[in-house]
């Protein structure tokens, strides 16, 4: 059994609808173990677009790292994720951030996700429910990652309690 760990987010219709109905759509493809508060977050890249709704969930599963990543895109695209240029506005996105402790790096899959390190979207809600989590390149902590960002906190504000995943 492996421990994975998915970012899942959205800035377009029905954003907690969209992250409640892919992590449904996600424990088809193992256990829910853990899910992050949900945080409202200023869009990264392309700042002309809505706030994001963000979270990190955790699985344990017996699927491969590829078949994990087939079933998010999968989730993306049933969600309506249509492609358009590089972080544009989607109704729905999710990403395979780390699968234990693998280190990958193929065309289709890069583990760990290559800019989990960069983007506070990502690191306060990881660091909430696996803070001790060790980034197998960098070899230091999520909280430390995370501490490296400084205050954030205008840019990825708490919404909703980790119950909004089962609720």
């Amino acid at each position: 059994m492996a421990r994975a760990y998915l970012g899942l987010g959205a800035n377009l219709g029905d954003r907690a609808a969209a992250l409640r109905s892919a992590v449904a759509a996600l424990q088809r493809h193992g256990a829910l173990v853990a899910a992050s508060s949900l945080y409202e977050t200023a869009p990264v890249g392309y700042a002309d677009q809505p706030p994001f709704l963000n979270a990190v969930i955790a699985l344990e599963t017996d699927e491969p790292p590829e078949a994990l990543l087939a079933a998010a895109l999968a989730t993306e695209q049933a969600h309506g994720r249509v492609r358009t240029f590089r972080n544009a506005p989607r109704t729905l996105d999710v990403d395979l951030l780390l699968y234990d402790g693998l280190l990958r790096e193929t065309p289709g899959l890069t583990l760990p996700h290559p800019r989990l390190h960069e983007r506070a979207f990502v690191l306060v809600p990881l660091a909430e429910i696996a803070p001790e989590l060790v980034h197998p390149r960098l070899g230091r902590t999520i909280r430390d990652l995370c501490a490296d960002l400084g205050d954030v906190s205008a840019d990825v504000r708490p919404v909703q309690g980790p119950e909004w995943a089962t609720g």
